[in-house]
């Protein structure tokens, strides 16, 4: 493509997007009465938002792009949201940065968009990789490169897409590539499916523009979906140990999974040893990880799921991002998952329950504790529980007692769960995990809530639980209980999180 092309190409682009942050400020409205919209959790102004793309620290900023329709709460042509923190707690959110304007990218029906990719800085350019995705085009789906100088707007390369076709003919997606540079050279894992078999392929380049074809880095054993979305892959801890992250396809329960081994730059394999899911809840998913200033490999997923049903989207807006998560590997070789030290500046007002007995089939009101923007640190003593007993807690607890949503431990079979069947308006059902007692006998709960969400990270980030519920917003109790036997609480700590984003 020619300069003047390319000029002409980027014009149009900033046309689209001066539309739609337009259209964005007409729909963002006041917002103080939704007790549905979050506090301290990113989410759009209006508009729909899946996806977390290009998570990156550049230049002394966080910055944080979705996939985002701005004209309504629906799924719809994907533009590119941006934001950006200096804490990882407050955001700030900034224009569009990229809409679907190109042959590559935009089509005629709804079925297009500038899908889900990653970022890089590259030679002081802010620099996007996404998925043009045009139903109906062969290919559907290709990889193009846009790149910023200010960090804030953005030209499409005159020279995309810098990847025009997948290696293989019949295959089911190639999309949402994931960048990283490895000894100067640049890596990129895309996501695939052929034979019934998700895939990750892996390609090189030395300038971001010229891209190899390496292989087919892993692949699914048969159980773990046909097609794997938004991989990720990376180095973390001191022995050499990769991870690979993916959201695997028509795979049941299981949205996510971790996959830890080793990568071989040479072969281009990755040789897996472990395979966990990675989340236990219903509303995670497509989570992206990034490298920041302090050298922590940081952990964002989008805080919804495909296919369910969302109450905020009637009130003009849909979706939101989890708390980011700082990731390392525990002792054992498996993935902890713990929220980032910054979230502590959001604690206001600290109540505490020390220690007690929790009677058997009786449930204990905190009258002193409530509210719908909390964190909770709760420790129970298990050493002296009978083999059934099972205890917990009840969030958000209506004054007549018919909602509420609860987290139980039972003794017998170590089991975690978070019960959402009376929590409100929205989905209903259970999730839950296996969690084993710490060698001191505790059970650590870490709870954050946020108006319509529950994450909850248990003894110390080994297992993860992360919900959206919509109670009514007097709902606001918090209960503790106790069944076929007498639980020990060791503590209970609680924080009211007050700073709005």
């Amino acid at each position: 493509m020619s300069n003047q092309a390319g000029t002409e190409q980027n014009g149009a682009h900033k046309q689209l997007i001066a539309r739609a942050n337009q259209a964005l400020e007409l729909a963002s409205t006041d917002t103080t009465e939704d007790n549905f919209r979050l506090h301290y959790h990113l989410m759009p102004p209006a508009g729909w938002m899946n996806d977390p793309n290009g998570l990156i620290y550049y230049k002394g900023d966080y910055h944080a792009f979705y996939q985002h329709y701005p004209y309504e709460s629906k799924w719809g042509p994907m533009h590119w949201g941006h934001a950006k923190s200096k804490d990882l707690v407050h955001w700030e959110h900034l224009s569009i940065a990229l809409a679907p304007s190109e042959s590559y990218d935009a089509g005629e029906s709804g079925g297009y968009g500038c899908w889900s990719g990653s970022a890089v800085e590259d030679n002081g350019l802010l620099t996007l990789i996404y998925t043009g995705h045009v139903d109906g085009s062969t290919p559907t789906e290709v990889q193009c490169i846009a790149t910023s100088a200010d960090g804030i707007n953005f030209d499409k390369a005159a020279y995309n897409p810098v990847i025009s076709r997948p290696p293989q003919e019949g295959g089911f997606g190639f999309r949402d590539p994931k960048v990283w540079q490895h000894d100067g050279v640049w890596y990129m894992v895309i996501g695939y499916g052929k034979d019934g078999l998700g895939k990750t392929l892996l390609y090189k380049s030395p300038n971001l523009r010229d891209w190899t074809y390496i292989g087919i880095a892993a692949e699914s054993d048969g159980t773990m979906g046909d097609m794997w979305e938004c991989p990720d892959l990376f180095p973390l801890g001191s022995n050499d140990d990769h991870v690979l992250i993916i959201s695997p396809m028509n795979m049941g329960a299981t949205k996510t999974m971790y996959l830890i081994g080793k990568l071989s730059y040479k072969t281009g394999i990755f040789d897996c040893h472990y395979a966990e899911r990675l989340d236990y809840g219903f509303d995670f998913y497509a989570p992206q990880t990034f490298i920041d200033g302090k050298g922590r490999r940081i952990l964002i997923g989008w805080m919804n799921i495909w296919g369910a049903h969302y109450p905020e989207q009637e009130r003009g807006w849909l979706g939101a991002f989890t708390l980011p998560r700082e990731l390392a590997l525990a002792e054992d070789g498996t993935l902890r998952m713990q929220p980032v030290e910054e979230l502590t500046t959001l604690r206001g007002t600290h109540r505490r329950v020390d220690q007690r007995t929790i009677y058997t089939d009786t449930i204990v009101p905190l009258p002193d504790i409530q509210g719908d923007v909390l964190e909770l640190i709760v420790l129970f003593d298990t050493k002296q529980l009978a083999d059934d007993a099972e205890f917990g807690l009840l969030l958000r607890c209506s004054e007549e007692g018919d909602e509420y949503t609860e987290i139980t431990y039972t003794a017998e079979d170590c089991k975690l769960k978070v019960d959402r069947t009376h929590s409100g308006a929205g989905e209903l059902g259970v999730s839950d995990v296996n969690l084993a007692p710490l060698e001191n006998g505790l059970i650590q709960l870490q709870i954050f809530m946020d108006r319509s969400s529950v994450e909850l990270f248990a003894n110390n980030g080994l297992k993860t639980i992360t919900n959206r519920i919509y109670p009514k917003h007097d709902s606001l109790g918090i209960k503790l209980f106790a069944r076929k036997g007498d639980a020990q609480l060791v503590s209970l700590d609680v924080w009211e999180l007050s700073k709005e984003i």
